[in-house]
């Protein structure tokens, strides 16, 4: 008789005592980005305010002021910098995890440790950023003396949850795709600056015919944007439905980007 020990694969290969004894490995990627991120710049942490604030003006002027875009009796700028908070954090984090098995290349060939936790701590900067730009957001609030329902405030960890799923998932897939194909690299960027136009953050759901609106809940960010919009803005009550969806779509995407990353990473050190 034969006992035959076969490796653990995809989700299985998932050891959550391994990754807690290596936890102060997640602390210290997740600081040394935060100082890479401004490390030699002139405006530091600023950048994480300018970026949402510039885009917020440029989408006021071209869709608020030109192209009359509807915002629910939303002072224009609140509407879509409450869109850009949650769509900069997304991209952000998306293009951070996307890399993060490139720029640790010299650390995944000559050190053993979890290689999940690598794409987990390179979030950690785009959230510093979110914190940021979540100041400024107060302040153009206070500009414009509009009222929120701060009850909504109580959704936030929701809905960062959801969001860190979505970007967990999409970015193991596509870390672990990076690794082999380098045109990730290069082809992503184009691809988070497309997909701003299917997501309601520029616009409101209610233009889209009914009909359609379920396709645009298919994209994960849309029911994250619209809840914290309704929750917070009281652009619309709030549409559990188009919620219910798109976090069914994070939970999809974060079992699979996992199971493709899990069973895909012993080959990195080779061909990283």
């Amino acid at each position: 008789m034969k006992l035959v020990i076969k490796p653990k694969k995809g989700l299985a290969n998932l050891d959550f005592k391994e990754l807690w004894y290596y936890r102060e490995l997640f602390y210290f990627f997740a600081w040394r980005d935060i100082k890479l991120r401004y490390k030699q710049t002139i405006l530091g942490i600023v950048w994480a305010i300018l970026q949402p604030f510039i885009a917020m003006i440029v989408f006021t002027v071209i869709f608020g002021e030109l192209a009359n875009m509807p915002s629910n009796d939303i002072p224009y700028p609140i509407f879509v910098y409450a869109g850009l908070l949650f769509w900069n954090f997304f991209s952000t984090s998306i293009n951070n995890v996307s890399q993060s098995m490139l720029r640790n290349a010299v650390i995944i060939q000559k050190v053993y440790l979890p290689k999940v936790i690598l794409p987990v701590s390179s979030i950690v900067v785009a959230f510093v950023d979110f914190l940021f730009a979540a100041l400024i957001f107060g302040g153009v609030i206070g500009y414009y003396r509009f009222i929120p329902y701060f009850e909504g405030l109580l959704l936030l960890p929701l809905l960062l949850f959801i969001t860190i799923l979505a970007v967990l998932g999409l970015g193991c897939f596509l870390a672990a795709i990076n690794v082999k194909y380098r045109d990730v690299h290069h082809a992503l960027p184009f691809f988070i600056q497309l997909l701003i136009f299917i997501t309601p953050v520029i616009y409101p759901v209610s233009i889209i015919p009914k009909a359609y609106q379920w396709i645009l809940a298919l994209n994960p960010m849309t029911g994250v944007i619209e809840t914290f919009k309704a929750g917070f803005l009281g652009t619309m009550p709030i549409n559990w439905m188009t919620f219910g969806i798109s976090s069914a779509v994070s939970i999809v995407f974060l079992i699979l980007g996992l199971w493709y990353f899990l069973k895909t990473e012993k080959t990195f050190a080779d061909i990283i």
